[in-house]
Order: structure tokens, then C-alpha cells, then sequence
């Protein structure tokens, strides 16, 4: 039984953080409101300017960039998979491209990550799990392998 209105339950979860309207549909969604009620609240939250994905999508994927918990493809499923639109997505990635070089980012998480280390003496096994967990994030094999070269100093 959802407690209070849609629109009220809104406001709580937006005032927590910002979300897509994909992940707030969801939410009321899972509450049990109704489904006329949700577009009405939606709507609503939209007109105020409390619910925007193009907003929600720069924060989301700047803070992802900033902390290393993706980028490229693996930030573009982490958005799709949050409901925001392809077209949004788009738009976002190519102004962060801008902002933010794929091999700096490495380095970052590479020195964040893995200080201090070494390339030449590292084992194959240990360069393998390097490269399968940047590849996760969704680091381009070639720049994986740069940053690797980097490293044989």
C-alpha cells in the first residue's frame, strides 16, 4: 500500500538524489501506485525541473569518469540500464570526450589503483587480471596496452 500520493513519494526520492525518470518510474512503479498517477507526477516533477535525464546523465557520467567506475561502453550500459534515453546518452559521452581523455583517465585509475606498478616484472597473470579489469570499465584494448608500455620503466 503506497503511503501518501505519487507526487509526494517524488519528492522524497528526488530529494535523496537525482534520478532518470526511467529509475523514478520504477520506483513508484514498485510502490504500487498507479499508473495514471505516475505519469501525472512525472510530468510534474518535469514542469518544476526537479526530474531531467539530460542533467541527471552529465552528473551521473562525470562522477562515474572522476571516480573510475567506467567509461566508453560500460558507461553508456550503466546509463541505458537507468533508463535514459540513447539519444541523451549520445550527447553526453561526446561532451564528456571532450572533457575528459580516455588515457588520462587510465593512468589515473592505473596510479590509483595499481601503485607502483611495474610492467617488465609483473607476471603474465598479473598483467592479465590488469587488463580484464580495465577492459571492465570499459578501457579500449589499445589504450590498455599504451598505459601498459607505459609502465615497463
Amino acid at each position: 500500500m503506497p503511503r501518501g500520493t505519487a507526487l509526494e513519494c517524488c519528492l522524497r526520492v528526488l530529494t535523496l538524489r537525482d534520478h532518470s525518470e526511467g529509475e523514478l518510474r520504477k520506483k513508484l512503479s514498485g510502490k504500487g501506485y498507479e499508473e495514471g498517477e505516475i505519469e501525472a507526477s512525472v510530468a510534474r516533477m518535469k514542469e518544476l525541473g526537479y526530474l531531467d535525464d539530460l542533467r541527471f546523465a552529465r552528473s551521473f557520467a562525470s562522477s562515474a569518469l572522476r571516480n573510475g567506475r567506467g567509461v566508453g561502453p560500460r558507461l553508456k550500459l550503466e546509463l541505458a540500464r537507468r533508463g535514459v534515453a540513447g539519444s541523451i546518452v549520445s550527447q553526453v559521452l561526446d561532451e564528456l570526450a571532450q572533457e575528459y581523455s580516455e588515457q588520462d583517465l587510465l593512468a589515473q585509475l592505473m596510479e590509483r589503483r595499481y601503485p607502483g606498478f611495474d610492467a617488465a616484472t609483473a607476471s603474465d597473470k598479473e598483467k592479465r587480471r590488469i587488463v580484464g579489469y580495465l577492459q571492465r570499465k570499459g578501457f579500449s584494448l589499445g589504450a590498455i596496452f599504451r598505459e601498459l608500455k607505459a609502465h615497463e620503466d
